[in-house]
Order: C-alpha cells, then sequence, then structure tokens
C-alpha cells in the first residue's frame, strides 16, 4: 500500500505511515500533496465533500515544510501532513460558511484555536469541507453546495454532521480532519463511512472560532482512518483555550504512547439496552456487535452489561439545551432573514420557540443529575462499549420531523460530557460500513485509545477502502422532502401557541416556515411534558443505575 514513489496508492496512507515517511525523507511534503490534489480532482466531483479548496496554500505550506525538514527542524508527527476542516473553523482570510448561505461571504480575520494549534504542528491545509448546515440541518439540496456523499455508495447519506470530514478522509481525499460533536456529528458520519472519529471530553479541545451550535455540547474532535492518527492530531489540538468559557485546564498526557495491543486489567461496561431494547437493529449490526464484544473479551478486557438512564431522557435534556440556544445563536438572522436558512435547518429550530426558561432550567437541572448518575459506573467501569450507526439509508429516506420524534443513542454522552471513540466494526450484508462506540469516564482518551488501537490490531476493518472511478458523475439521487406534511395535524390550540411564540421572538413566518413549527411542536411540547415530571423528583437522591 506505501509508495514513496508519488504513486497512486499515496492516497491510503495513514498519517502515521506518511509522518514515518516523511520524517526520513523517503516521501516528499510537496509530493504526498500533489498526490491528495490529484486524488481530490479525480473523484470530488463524485463526492461533493470540499467547499473550498486551498491547494495553492498547501503547495507553498507544503515546501516550507520540506525545506524545514530537510535542515534539521522536523517538529513532530504532524509536520508537512495535509488536512482538510469542517467548514465551521476560522480560516484567516480563508471563506468560512457553515455550509450556509447565511454565511456564504464570510471571510474570518484569525483562525479558530484548532486551525491556529494543527498550522503550529506544521500541518498542510487542503481546504475547508462540507457539513450539514451549521452542523445541524441536513442532508439538504436546497444550499448553495450539495451534500457530502458517502464513498461506499454515492447514493446514501454519509450521516451529519461532519459529512465531508467523514466522505473525504474515507475516499483518501485527506488523511486528517477536525469535526465537532454536539449529538453525534464526528461518531455517525465516522459510523456510517467506516473510519474512526474521537468526541474528546468537554472542555479538552478549544472552540474558540468555532462557529457555535449549542454551547453546552459543542465539541470538537479528530477524525482519520486509524486510532493512532486520532491520538496524534488530538495531541495537537488538546490543551486549555483562554478565550473559550468552556476550556477545562486539564493535563494533555502522551496519546500516542498510550496505544497498547492488548486490554488486560480493564473493566468495559456493555450498553446492551441501546441495541436490544431501545433501538431497532439489523441483524448485521447485532453480529458485528457481538463479533466485537468477542474480540474485546479475546484482548483482556472483563465485559459486564450495565445500565444506564433511558436514552429519551437524554434526548429531551439535549434537545431542550441545544435547540434553545441554537435559537438564540441564530436568531438575528432568523427575524432578518430566514430565507437564507434552508428548510431542514429551519424544521429544527423553528420548535425550540416553543421552549421557556423554566424548560431550559429544568433541563439543565437533569443534565446535572445525569452527569451525578455516572460517578458509581466510572468506579465500576474503565470504559462503555455500544452500537454505531447502522447502513447508510439513501437520502429520499431523510424524514424532515425525524430530529424532533426520534431519540438516538448518541446524545447521552454529550450531555454526561464523556470522551467517546466511533470506530468501524463489520460491514453490513449490503457491503456498508457499520460502527460501534466507546464511552470512556471524562479525560479517560488515553483508555478509549488503548481500547481501540488493540482492537484495530486484532481487526482489519479500518483498512478497508471505498472504490471510487475517477472523473465519474456523480449518480441521480431522490431529494428528500421539504416537509413531513403533518402540519394540519397540529390541534388549533397548539397553533396559536405557536403563533404567539413566532410574534414574541419577531420572527415572521411564511406559510412553510409556520409548517415546518406546527410538525415539531407537538414532540417539543411532550419532551418539556417529560422533563415538567422529572423535575418533580429532582430534589429526591438521583437514582443509580449500574450492573445489570
Amino acid at each position: 500500500m506505501i509508495s514513496s514513489d508519488g504513486g497512486a496508492e499515496l492516497h491510503l496512507l495513514t498519517i502515521a505511515q506518511a509522518a514515518e515517511l516523511i520524517e526520513k525523507r523517503s516521501l516528499s511534503s510537496v509530493e504526498y500533496v500533489e498526490a491528495l490534489i490529484h486524488r481530490i480532482e479525480a473523484v470530488d466531483g463524485q463526492l461533493h465533500a470540499f467547499l473550498t479548496r486551498t491547494f495553492d496554500l498547501a503547495l507553498r505550506r507544503a515546501r516550507r515544510a520540506d525545506a524545514e525538514i530537510a535542515a534539521g527542524g522536523h517538529a513532530g508527527p504532524l509536520h508537512g501532513i495535509p488536512f482538510a476542516l469542517k467548514d465551521v473553523f476560522d480560516t484567516a482570510g480563508i471563506r468560512t460558511t457553515g455550509h450556509s448561505r447565511v454565511c456564504a461571504d464570510n471571510v474570518p480575520v484569525r483562525d479558530a484555536t484548532v486551525t491556529a494549534r494543527l498550522h503550529g504542528a506544521g500541518a498542510v491545509p487542503l481546504g475547508k469541507l462540507a457539513l450539514h448546515e451549521f452542523g445541524h440541518g441536513g442532508p439538504s439540496f436546497d444550499l448553495p453546495w450539495p451534500p457530502a456523499r458517502n464513498p461506499w455508495n454515492l447514493t446514501r447519506v454519509t450521516g451529519g454532521s461532519s459529512s465531508g470530514s467523514a466522505a473525504a478522509v474515507a475516499a483518501g481525499l485527506a488523511p486528517a480532519s477536525i469535526g465537532t460533536d454536539t449529538g453525534g456529528s464526528i461518531r455517525v458520519p465516522a459510523s456510517r463511512c467506516g473510519i474512526t472519529g474521537l468526541m474528546p471530553t468537554f472542555g479538552l479541545v478549544g472552540r474558540t472560532g468555532v462557529i457555535p451550535h449549542a454551547f453546552s455540547f459543542d465539541r470538537c474532535g479528530p477524525m482519520a482512518m486509524t486510532t493512532e492518527d486520532c491520538a496524534i492530531l488530538l495531541q495537537a489540538i488538546a490543551g486549555p483555550d483562554p478565550a473559550d468559557a468552556g476550556s477545562v485546564h486539564a493535563d494533555v498526557p502522551d496519546y500516542r504512547a498510550a496505544l497498547g495491543e492488548d486490554l488486560r486489567g480493564l473493566r468495559i461496561g456493555v450498553l446492551r439496552q441501546n441495541w436490544e431494547g431501545e433501538v431497532a437493529v439489523s441483524d448485521d449490526v447485532r453480529h458485528a456487535m457481538e463479533e466485537a464484544l468477542a474480540i474485546l473479551r479475546g484482548l483482556g478486557a472483563t465485559l459486564e452489561d450495565c445500565r444506564i438512564r433511558p436514552m429519551q431522557s437524554y434526548y429531551d435534556i439535549k434537545t431542550v439545551i441545544g435547540e434553545t440556544e441554537i435559537l438564540s445563536v441564530h436568531h438575528a438572522d432568523l427575524v432578518a432573514r430566514p430565507a437564507q436558512f434552508g428548510a431542514d435547518m429551519l424544521s429544527r429550530m423553528l420548535p425550540a420557540l416553543l421552549f421557556t426558561g423554566d424548560d431550559y432550567v429544568r433541563a439543565s437541572r437533569e443534565q446535572r443529575r445525569a452527569i451525578a448518575e455516572m460517578q458509581p459506573l466510572y468506579r465500576e467501569f474503565d470504559a462503555f462499549v455500544t452500537i454505531g450507526s447502522g447502513e447508510a439509508p439513501p437520502f429520499d429516506a431523510h424524514d424532515p420531523v425525524a430530529f424532533w420524534k426520534n431519540a438516538n443513542h448518541f446524545t447521552a454522552a454529550n450531555v454526561t460530557g464523556q470522551p467517546v471513540l466511533a470506530l468501524c466494526n463489520g460491514f453490513s450484508s449490503g457491503g456498508l460500513p457499520l460502527g460501534m462506540q466507546i464511552l470512556g469516564r471524562p479525560f479517560g482518551e488515553t483508555t478509549l485509545l488503548r481500547i481501540g488501537h488493540a482492537y484495530q490490531t486484532a481487526t482489519n476493518w479500518h483498512w478497508r477502502h471505498p472504490t471510487l472511478i475517477d472523473r465519474a458523475p456523480a449518480p441521480p439521487v431522490d431529494e428528500p422532502p421539504l416537509l413531513a406534511g403533518t402540519a394540519d395535524e397540529c390541534d388549533p390550540a397548539l397553533r396559536r401557541l405557536c403563533e404567539s411564540a413566532a410574534e414574541r421572538a419577531g420572527i415572521a413566518l411564511d406559510d412553510q416556515m409556520l409548517a415546518q413549527l406546527l410538525e415539531g411542536a407537538p414532540y417539543a411540547v411532550a419532551m418539556t411534558s417529560r422533563l415538567a415530571r422529572d423535575h418533580q423528583h429532582a430534589e429526591q437522591p438521583a437514582h443509580v443505575f449500574g450492573v445489570s
């Protein structure tokens, strides 16, 4: 697979492999960048992973890296390594759009903290990558740029919101990317595209210069082919960020040094409730999970089933807090120019008009209880394991109101602040990647990376690559509907409540926006009702979940 003479396989190199070749000067950064530029030009017309290409800048930085290394100034494993960023990270003098018409002309004057740290490590920027609008609504076809496609099947979604990041890494367009995760946005696309993604502990990686989604949950983390590559990237971007109020001053260990090939002495809790009681999964997913658990046992870990609160509870907490915050972030633009937003983004934001300050406080108190409930489990287990995403669906399977009516198993860790590693654990009978999640204690990234690396050492799922034909056209796909068609089912009293909420917020609703609000409204009201019920017991001792 490794070629050091400009061969066609350079796009399959991992960060660790390329870094070793570049340090030895058997591969130049320029040569590597040129190979990836050729790959991007050959296949990205099918994938739509890139929104902005910075090839001239990449070649200048690559030439500089080669000169520095030749002079004995090798700066570490990212020196001369190309990367591409999800287009929510500010890049000085380079457009940062959030994949939205609202920010189509936004050119920052300074780099985000993450961007600056990658540049400081000597990494080489190839460009900015597609996402679901503002890391939230999508996949959408009513935006200035099309949604990214899954390289394993170009008629399927990548998952979101770090869609272009997952597609670019899986297709060999870039060995490294940084995504963001507020409710699964690193882990879902990593699972669906067969790569590795890490959502670090809340506060470990600075968010200054990142277009915000929800301040209480937003995190930045690495996306790459392997756990080892994620460790390399995390080493570069972790650490205190004085301008980020959510940043935590914690020691940054040597993540790569923590990697090992066995798991002796580790206790792993299995969240079997997710795929046997809460989520309808395929036989392929069940088989992949049982095989993965057997491998973890074979590596020396002790596994035992355990339970946490139902995923609907975590989802209610995350949605009430998160949607209130994203509505606040975009409120001025919703008032001034609502037509600039995509339909799916509006379908997610507008029902949050029904949330009150009381709802936000109740959700915040429930979040604290959910965090407290995990403490006994942290004493019992070193890590936890559950399913990732199943087989990627086609684009037209997307339901515009699904966000409001379907809880998922990704948001628990966003609520508790835990780190999570997502990685491929098999393929479906249809040839699409499947995934699993490994959850850790807060600031337990070294344990997650140890587990992920040992698992990948014992398996070869992460070495599989999709086949793409150079310069082939993207196949046609059926676009998802903009509305679910349920607005007329809203009762008159709730309709009046929705109209009053929009009027108080100063948002003028056209017919489509009103329909989008009405479709999500019953589910938003149900969330607040559940939280109010839970809040009645908020003064009682937190229920402790544990071993099944």
